[in-house]
C-alpha cells in the first residue's frame, strides 16, 4: 500500500470514528423518546365537568330528602301504622337493591347514539318526577282498602327511577377521569351538593313549609314539597348531563386499557370473588350507610331539635350556617387524599367522627342544649360548643359518605388491570345492591326501636315534651350507634388495598406500560 492510499485510508476511518457517537447520541434520544411514550399519561377531567356531573348526586339525594318525609305523609294522612310502614320501606329498600345489578347489567351491555351514561340520568329523573307526583297528589284520595297496595306500587316506580340515576353517579366517575389528584376532588363537589340538597330541604320544610301549613298532617304541605323537589332536582340533571357529555363516548369507556375483554354473565361471578378491594370498600359502606339511615331518620331529627331543644327551625337552620366551615373541613379531607390516598383519607375521617360524635353525645347530654340559638343577641357558649362539633362532625360524615364513590370508580380500574373487564355497572350495581340491602334495615330499626318506646300509631311530633325515654332514645340513635357502626368501617377499611402506591401499579398496567 502507497503512501496515497494510506492518507485516503486514514481520512475513511476518522470519519466513521467521528460518526459512532453521533449515532449513539441518535440512539440515546430514540430510548428517550420511546421512553416518555410509555410514561403514564391519565384522562384528566375540566373541573366544571367535575363540578356538574356532581350535581346528578345533588339531584338524587333531593328526592332522597323528599322522601325522608314519606313516613310522615303515610301515617299521617294516609293512614299507615308506624311499624307496617318501616317495614314496608326496608323492603322497598331491599328491592332497591335487587335492581341494582339489573340495571347495571343494562348500563354495561348499552352503548347508543347518546352514550352509555347519559340515557339512564334522562330516564331516571323522569321515573322519579312522575311517580313522586303520583304518590304525594294521589295516594290519600285511593280507597282506604286499596292504599298499601297503591303505596308499593308507586314507591316501586320510583325505587326504579331512582336507580336508572345512581347507578350513573358511581360508575361515571371511570370515564370523568382516573386521575388520583381529580377523583378526590369529585368529593368536594359532592359533599356540597349533597348537603345543599339535604340543607336546604330541612331549611325549607322547617322555615317555610311548616309554619305555613302548621304540620305535616296537610296535604298541601306535601304537594307545594314535591313540585318544588321535582323542578330542581331535573335543572340538576340537565347540569350533569351537560357535565359528562364530552366523556361519554366509546373512547373513554375503560379508558387507557390495551386490551378489552368481552363481559358475560357468568363473568360476574368470578369478579365478584376475586375484586377484595370491591368487597372490602361496600363492607366498610354497608355500616356507615346503616348508621346514616338512623341518624339522618327523619323522627330522629324531629326528636332532637324539635323535642329535646325545643327549636326544630335548627333542624334546618344548622346545616346552612355550618356550611362554608363544613366544606373547608372536607376540602382537608380532600389534601390528604390527594397527598397519601383516599384510603387513608377515609379511614381519618372516620377516626375523627368517632371521638366527635363521642363529644356530641356529652353536649347532649349534660349541656342547656334548649338555649342554643343563632340569633346573634342569643349566641352563648353551648351554641358555640355545639357549632364547632357539630361542623368537625359533620365534614368528617361528608367525606365518610361521598369519598365512597370515586372509590369505586378505584376498584373499577383495579379489574381492568386483574382481569381486563371493564364493568363500571356491575361495580356501582354491586355496591348498591349489598349496601342498600343491609342500610334498609337502619329504616327499620328506627321503627323497631320507636315501637318498643310506645310511638307505634302516631311518630313523635315536635310538641312532644321532653321525657327520660326520649332523650335517652334521641342519643342512642344519634351517638350510639353511628360510633359503632364507624369502628367496623374502620375495620373494613383496615383491609383495603388500593392505596395510592397501589393505583400507580395499577394505571400503569392498564396503560400497558408495566
Amino acid at each position: 500500500m502507497n503512501g496515497s492510499e494510506r492518507m485516503v485510508l486514514s481520512k475513511i476511518l476518522r470519519k466513521k470514528q467521528r460518526k459512532k457517537p453521533i449515532q449513539m447520541d441518535e440512539n440515546i434520544e430514540k430510548d428517550k423518546m420511546l421512553f416518555a411514550s410509555k410514561e403514564l399519561s391519565y384522562n384528566n377531567a375540566k373541573i366544571w365537568q367535575l363540578a356538574l356531573f356532581s350535581m346528578n348526586n345533588a339531584a338524587t339525594n333531593l328526592y332522597l330528602a323528599l322522601m325522608g318525609y314519606v313516613t310522615y305523609y303515610a301515617n299521617g294522612i294516609v293512614g299507615l301504622g308506624v311499624f307496617i310502614l318501616s317495614m314496608i320501606l326496608t323492603i322497598m329498600r331491599v328491592f332497591d337493591g335487587i335492581t341494582d345489578p339489573i340495571i347495571g347489567y343494562l348500563l354495561d351491555k348499552t352503548e347508543g347514539r347518546y352514550g352509555k351514561f347519559r340515557p339512564f340520568l334522562g330516564v331516571g329523573n323522569v321515573l322519579l318526577c312522575g311517580s313522586s307526583i303520583l304518590l304525594f297528589f294521589t295516594n290519600h284520595l285511593v280507597p282506604k282498602p286499596f292504599r298499601l297496595v297503591y303505596f308499593v306500587a308507586v314507591y316501586a316506580v320510583y325505587i326504579i327511577g331512582y336507580t336508572f340515576q345512581t347507578v350513573v353517579a358511581k360508575s361515571g366517575q371511570t370515564i370523568i377521569t382516573n386521575n388520583p389528584k381529580q377523583r378526590p376532588v369529585a368529593t368536594y363537589f359532592d359533599s356540597m351538593f349533597i348537603m345543599a340538597a339535604y340543607g336546604g330541604t330541612a331549611l325549607y320544610v322547617s322555615n317555610y313549609l311548616i309554619p305555613k301549613y302548621g304540620s305535616f298532617l296537610n296535604p298541601s304541605l306535601f304537594k307545594e314539597f314535591v313540585l318544588t323537589i321535582a323542578c330542581i332536582s331535573m335543572l340538576c340533571t340537565v347540569l350533569a348531563i351537560v357535565g359528562i357529555w364530552e366523556k361519554d363516548q366509546k373512547k373513554f369507556y375503560g379508558a387507557g386499557l390495551t386490551k378489552k375483554v368481552k363481559v358475560k354473565k357468568r363473568d360476574y361471578v368470578e369478579i365478584l370473588k376475586n375484586n377484595k378491594p370491591i368487597r372490602m370498600l361496600t363492607l366498610a359502606s354497608c355500616a356507615n350507610q346503616f348508621v346514616s339511615m338512623v341518624y339522618g331518620h327523619t323522627t330522629v331529627g324531629v326528636m332532637l331539635f324539635g323535642i329535646m331543644m325545643k327549636n326544630y327551625s335548627l333542624a334546618g337552620l344548622i346545616g346552612i350556617v355550618t356550611a362554608l366551615p363544613t366544606l373547608l373541613v372536607v376540602s382537608g379531607g380532600i389534601k390528604v387524599a390527594q397527598n397519601f390516598g383516599q384510603k387513608k383519607a377515609l379511614m381519618l375521617a372516620t377516626c375523627l367522627a368517632i371521638l366527635f360524635q363521642f363529644i356530641m353525645a356529652i353536649v347532649l347530654l349534660v349541656g342547656k342544649i334548649n338555649t342554643i340559638s343563632f340569633v346573634p343577641s342569643k349566641i352563648n357558649k353551648i351554641t358555640i360548643v355545639f357549632f364547632l362539633v357539630f361542623t368537625v362532625l359533620n365534614g368528617c360524615k361528608s367525606i365518610i359518605n361521598n369519598m365512597v364513590v370515586p372509590m369505586i370508580a378505584d376498584c373499577c380500574d383495579y379489574e381492568m388491570s386483574r382481569s381486563g373487564k371493564y364493568v363500571p355497572g356491575l361495580m356501582g350495581a354491586l355496591f348498591s345492591f349489598v349496601e342498600k340491602a343491609v342500610s334498609a334495615f337502619g329504616t327499620a330499626f328506627v321503627g323497631l326501636v320507636l315501637t318498643l318506646i310506645g310511638f307505634d300509631k302516631v311518630l313523635p311530633q315536635v310538641s312532644d315534651p321532653v321525657t327520660d325515654v326520649i332523650k335517652w332514645t334521641t342519643l342512642f340513635l344519634y351517638c350510639g350507634v353511628p360510633i359503632l357502626g364507624w369502628f367496623l368501617t374502620f375495620v373494613a377499611m383496615h383491609f383495603y388495598s388500593l392505596d395510592n402506591k397501589m393505583m400507580k401499579q395499577v394505571h400503569k398496567k392498564n396503560a400497558g406500560i408495566e
